[in-house]
C-alpha cells in the first residue's frame, strides 16, 4: 500500500443527526429574511487501530430580517465515520510529510462532511420559514484553515 493519501481508499460508513432544532415563530414572515449567519465547527478524531476517521460538523443558522420578530434559528450537528483503508500508513510517524499526508486526508474529510451536510440541511429545512437556505459553497482547500480542528489519535 502506498503510504500518500488516495481518496479512493476512503467512504463513508456512517451518517448521524445527533441534534436538529429549528425554531422561527408562527408570525414570522420569510418574505423579509434579508441573510443567514452561519456559524460553523468541525472536529475529527482518528481510531487508527479500526482505520476510523470520525468527523463532528455544527451549524448554528440564523436569520437577518428587516423585521422587528424574533429571528428564526437553527442548530444542526453531524457525525460522520469514514473508514480509510490506509490510516496507520497515512498517520505513521510525525514527519513533515506525514502532516502533508494527514492534511489532504482531513481536507477529503472535511470537504465530503461539508457537501453532504449542504444537500442534508437543504431538505430538513424545506417547509421551514428557512427554507431558501443553502450553505455556501466554499474551497475546501481553506475548510482546515477556518476551522480550529481538533485531532484525537486512538488505538
Amino acid at each position: 500500500m502506498s503510504k500518500k493519501f488516495d481518496p479512493t481508499k476512503l467512504k463513508i460508513i456512517e451518517f448521524k443527526i445527533v441534534k436538529g432544532e429549528i425554531e422561527a415563530p408562527y408570525e414570522f414572515d420569510s418574505t423579509v429574511i434579508d441573510n443567514y449567519e452561519t456559524n460553523m465547527s468541525f472536529n475529527s478524531s482518528f481510531n487508527i487501530e479500526k482505520s476510523i476517521v470520525k468527523a463532528n460538523m455544527g451549524f448554528s443558522i440564523e436569520t437577518a430580517s428587516s423585521s422587528n420578530q424574533k429571528e428564526a434559528t437553527a442548530k444542526f450537528d453531524f457525525v460522520y465515520l469514514f473508514k480509510v483503508d490506509n490510516l496507520e500508513e497515512i498517520i505513521g510517524e510525525e514527519n513533515d510529510d506525514d502532516m502533508i499526508y494527514i492534511k489532504n486526508l482531513l481536507t477529503a474529510i472535511a470537504a465530503i462532511s461539508f457537501s453532504t451536510s449542504r444537500g442534508v440541511l437543504l431538505t430538513r429545512l424545506q417547509g421551514t420559514s428557512m427554507k431558501d437556505y443553502i450553505l455556501s459553497v466554499i474551497d475546501p482547500g481553506n475548510l482546515l484553515d477556518e476551522w480550529a480542528e481538533s485531532i484525537e489519535l486512538s488505538e
